[in-house]
């Protein structure tokens, strides 16, 4: 039985290489995440197949944002389709609007921190308040689950600081920018170990290049599951 603490991010060009990508992972992995990126390239007809073909969990990386009408409708078609977790942006109004679009259904909405390859230079080519990053996702996650978020996407560095919060009782916290040991950072700013994030209190880490640029991601997905505490 595969560790559903590990989801593999298929951030491939399109379906037949993400089906390629879970056939060659078999039964070591149980959970996928598929993005934006794979949005053109069939991704929601492959989050279908490995969910209702395969007995996959899958987690649809979005990132929704809009006025509160447009993400409610967005998230009620989506929802119907029986996936596990949809991420959207952690904004209040926005968290609220996904989570009425997702009533009746089981999918959980995600709320998005900050992205794990921004750094505070980034915040300020956005115009994002001055502080310190670290604090800013601190701010939004506690905002995110104020509104109703089932969790939140946060780097493994913030983990720890968001477990803490009152509001993260119960909740879930998915963390992207997770690295194997000794494995290149790529666009990744705030990383960490896949060990140290879950011993700081991830629910579930998140990896895609290290496992599907490696020759056998079979043994590269066995790694990362053999460094979880």
């Amino acid at each position: 039985m595969s560790d559903d603490r590990l989801i593999v991010a298929i951030d491939l060009p399109n379906a037949l290489a993400g089906m390629e990508l879970s056939q060659r992972l078999g039964d070591s992995v149980g959970f996928y995440k598929i993005g934006l990126g794979m949005l053109t390239g069939g991704g929601l007809a492959l989050a279908n197949e490995l969910k209702d073909e395969h007995d996959k969990r899958i987690f649809l990386d979005m990132k929704l944002f809009d006025i509160g009408a447009t993400v409610e409708a967005a998230v009620r078609g989506l929802a119907q389709f029986g996936h596990d977790f949809l991420t959207v942006h952690g904004d209040p109004h926005v968290v609220r609007a996904a989570k009425e679009g997702a009533s009746g259904s089981n999918m959980k909405i995600l709320g998005v921190t900050v992205l794990t390859s921004l750094d505070r230079a980034d915040l300020d080519d956005g115009c994002i308040k001055a502080g310190d990053i670290h604090d800013i996702t601190l701010e939004r996650a506690a905002k995110a689950l104020e509104a109703g978020a089932d969790g939140v996407i946060s780097s493994p560095q913030e983990a720890a600081m968001i477990r803490a919060l009152p509001e993260a009782a119960g909740r879930l916290i998915v963390t992207p920018g997770v690295r194997p040991s000794g494995a290149a950072l790529g666009d990744q700013k705030r990383v960490a170990t896949p060990a140290s994030a879950i011993g700081d209190g991830a629910d579930h880490i998140v990896v895609g290049r290290p496992i599907w640029q490696s020759p056998n991601p079979r043994d590269a997905a066995q790694a990362i599951l053999n460094e979880l505490p």
